[in-house]
């Protein structure tokens, strides 16, 4: 079960590196770099409001608590700030493409569970080797029907500067992150990728997946 999940990881990282060849030049950082930041970040709490102003607090705030929990470097916080803040099933229903209905809605908790243990597992080893510094959340923001987009300055201490988009979405008087745009790439397709070339290569069965996320 252990070489499930480092195949896992294996293919995370390869599916990150092929679209960074096609978009930066050599010496720069790989995209893989910035999952510490980004799968969290893509990962959003509850707000008070669904105005523009109370969408850039709920970036700023969110923000702020993922950058102490990428700088603690450890899993546990890594995976209450998911759970705490974020749209889990939408993100996980998602990424499991064109299996979703082939997985039981009985089976669903155990796989969001799985998935969160997955990234912040992830997260936490990347965190340490690409520190943030800070980030700015900038005005104003992009409504497009439902969708809210708003975008940062992601600073690593060593410099680098990368801007980032966020999709939030409302829910209620909240708003859900869904997902986090780098470089031209939204991130959530390539969890999408992973996981349906997962369990294509394992029978074509999610509960393959749900195995492996679940160990």
């Amino acid at each position: 079960m252990l070489m499930s999940v480092r195949f896992l990881f294996g293919r995370f990282g390869m599916a990150t590196q092929v679209a960074t060849r096609k978009t930066m030049s050599r010496g720069r950082h790989s995209l893989i770099a910035l999952f510490s930041v980004l799968w969290l970040l893509i990962i959003g709490a509850p707000a008070k409001a669904s105005s523009d102003a109370a969408a850039i607090q709920f970036m700023k705030d969110t923000a702020r608590e993922l950058i102490a929990a990428a700088r603690s470097g450890s899993q546990r916080d890594f995976m209450e700030v998911i759970q705490k803040r974020g749209h889990v099933p939408a993100i996980g229903l998602y990424a499991l493409g064109n299996y979703k209905a082939q997985l039981p809605a009985s089976h669903r908790d155990t796989y969001y569970g799985g998935m969160v243990r997955f990234i912040a597992r992830y997260a936490s080893t990347e965190a340490p080797k690409y520190p943030v510094s800070h980030a700015e959340i900038l005005s104003p923001v992009v409504r497009e029907g439902d969708a809210i987009y708003v975008d940062s300055r992601v600073h690593l201490q060593n410099g680098s500067v990368y801007d980032v988009r966020w999709l939030l979405i409302p829910q209620g008087n909240s708003f859900r992150i869904r997902d986090a745009q780098v470089m031209g790439f939204w991130m959530s397709p390539f969890l999408k990728k992973l996981f349906e070339d997962y369990i294509g290569e394992n029978g074509g069965d999610p509960q393959a997946l749900v195995i492996a996320l679940s160990r």
